[in-house]
């Protein structure tokens, strides 16, 4: 299996959205990604499912840091968030930190910040770690 830093992302939501991984290491990883009126809900602001799209992207890439990639794959669980503040232009920059590297799961913390460094958005992110068949 790839690196999840090398996968093809042409065809995937990470390039619909414009969602680029600017930092990979075991201990963070960050992501940034464009607001534009194609992420906006009908108010003219971020749509708060996009934050939940970066927020996964991120504890997804940084997960495969964690497995074995010949015989394993780190899949999302479960992931919720607060939305702090909205945002309707700029940049956005998603960081994420693991919290719990187990056997079976992976919990990440990811927060969302706008241009500003102002916090839009708290997510946790719990990754499962299944075996390839």
């Amino acid at each position: 299996m790839q690196d999840a830093s090398t996968f093809d992302i042409s065809q995937t939501v990470m390039a619909t959205l414009e969602i680029e991984i600017v930092e990979y290491t075991r201990e963070r990883v960050v992501a940034t990604m464009p607001v534009t009126p194609r992420v906006h809900q009908p108010f003219g602001i971020m749509h708060g499912g996009v934050s939940l799209v970066i927020a996964e992207t991120v504890a997804s890439a940084g997960s495969y840091q964690f497995v074995d990639r010949e015989k394993q794959r780190a899949v999302g669980l479960e992931i919720n968030a607060n939305h702090i503040r909205s945002v309707s232009s700029g940049m956005v920059k998603a960081i994420g930190v693991p919290i719990h590297v187990g056997r079976t799961t992976i919990v990440w913390d990811i927060k969302i910040y706008n241009e500003d460094e102002k916090l839009v958005c708290v997510s946790r992110c719990t990754m499962a770690v299944i075996d390839v068949k």
